[in-house]
């Protein structure tokens, strides 16, 4: 397999050697069933209560308000169903962004079709939530705001503190889809106000289909399954002790890092922006500029399109996408990139690269010389483009 150039973490991430060292005994030698109460059973149910443990201190939460999911979008559906019809009597109105991942917004239009009322709140040219239009929306009858922490194409990280004071004066929950911000940035429950989030393994160098839900003691939401006894009767199923395992050492590795990571990512993220911009004409960085995740770069090029853009890198030897991996393969454009004012034939052509903890500033370099050099190829070949350069010529010359 020829070498590469992997610049797609808010996909997935790869999964580190100490949780897979972590995870391979409960596949094979503890391999019991935490609920059954022989000593292979009980050391399984152990390293579960001991993930748990690690996770709710990462958040400042309490043990028994983390629930183990397949993963974020899980996690989402069941914040989102589960209160619908748990608070059903007191309303039947939800609050939530424009520029929410799928695994919510699809949720959502699920919702309106069994009589749920959703207000899509906008936001700015950099993707902020238009927090005064948040507020405006408040009815009597909303039951959950639910706001991304940070942006997965984009990575706007939301005033989440301020959200959760306004759910919170208003008596309304407040869920946030945490998947691409949880391990990148410190987060305290108590401190944004926060009843629900959710997250995933495979975002933080964890395995895949392993995620969780923190749900705050005395949100009355129920079980979105249903079955058996397990995580306290509110989802049902045998878990995932492996992955809850690796969930739990990647989490924890996550929180060591954070500090060092950040620091490490944004001075790449802000050199590749840099190079970009000062080398590639004709370029849009789209995301605030300072509010954004430490690892997340994303560029619209004019006269581009993005999907010719990726298979070209690719024969580069180089990942990345052009938005969420959740939608890779629609002809749509981006909801998120729309949503912050982009007209269609501009946000067609951007290009998502996101860094992880092994990413060099070597191979940052490699990158930006084959994204020149694919985007001068790629408009040599643009009629729009031609049209573009030679009225610009007749117009510098009135």
């Amino acid at each position: 397999m020829k070498p590469f150039i992997y610049l797609d973490n808010a996909a997935t991430t790869k999964t580190a050697k100490e949780v897979v060292d972590a995870m391979l005994p409960y596949f094979t030698e503890q391999f019991g069933n935490p609920s059954s109460i022989y000593s292979i059973g009980a050391a399984a149910k152990e390293a579960v209560s001991g993930a748990r443990q690690t996770i709710a201190r990462s958040l400042g939460a309490k043990d028994n308000e983390i629930y183990f999911t397949a993963g974020g979008s899980e996690a989402d559906n069941w914040a989102l169903k589960a209160t619908a019809e748990a608070y059903a009597a007191k309303g039947r109105h939800i609050i939530t962004s424009a520029i929410e991942h799928h695994a919510v917004l699809h949720t959502c239009q699920y919702l309106e079709k069994n009589g749920y009322e959703v207000t899509y709140v906008g936001v700015d040219e950099n993707g902020i939530l238009k927090v005064d239009e948040l507020e405006a929306a408040i009815r009597e009858d909303t039951i959950l705001i639910s706001v991304m922490f940070a942006n997965n194409e984009i990575g706007t990280i939301q005033p989440i503190e301020r959200i959760g004071e306004i759910a919170k004066e208003h008596g309304i929950l407040f869920h946030t889809d945490a998947v691409q911000a949880y391990g990148q940035l410190p987060i305290d429950v108590d401190r944004y106000h926060i009843d629900m989030l959710s997250a995933s393994g495979h975002k933080l160098n964890g395995p895949k289909g392993i995620g969780f839900i923190y749900i705050r003691k005395g949100v009355k939401i129920r079980s979105l399954i249903h079955g058996g006894g397990q995580e306290r009767a509110r989802r049902a199923g045998t878990e995932n002790v492996p992955g809850i395992v690796g969930l739990g050492v990647a989490a924890a590795r996550a929180v060591e890092r954070m500090e060092e990571k950040a620091a490490k990512e944004t001075k790449l993220r802000d050199y590749l922006i840099g190079r970009i911009e000062e080398e590639v004409p004709y370029c849009r960085l789209n995301g605030d500029r300072q509010r954004r995740l430490p690892n997340n770069v994303n560029f619209s090029f004019r006269f581009v399109e993005g999907e010719s853009l990726l298979i070209m890198l690719d024969m580069e030897g180089i990942c990345a996408s052009s938005g969420s991996a959740c939608t890779s393969g629609s002809l749509d454009p981006s909801h998120v990139l729309l949503a912050i004012g982009l007209p269609h034939e501009i946000a067609h052509g951007s290009l998502r690269l996101t860094l992880g903890e092994d990413t060099t500033r070597e191979e940052l370099d490699t990158v930006v010389e084959a994204v020149k050099k694919i985007v001068e190829r790629l408009r040599a070949m643009s009629p729009l483009y031609e049209d573009f350069v030679r009225n610009g010529k007749a117009r510098s010359q009135i």
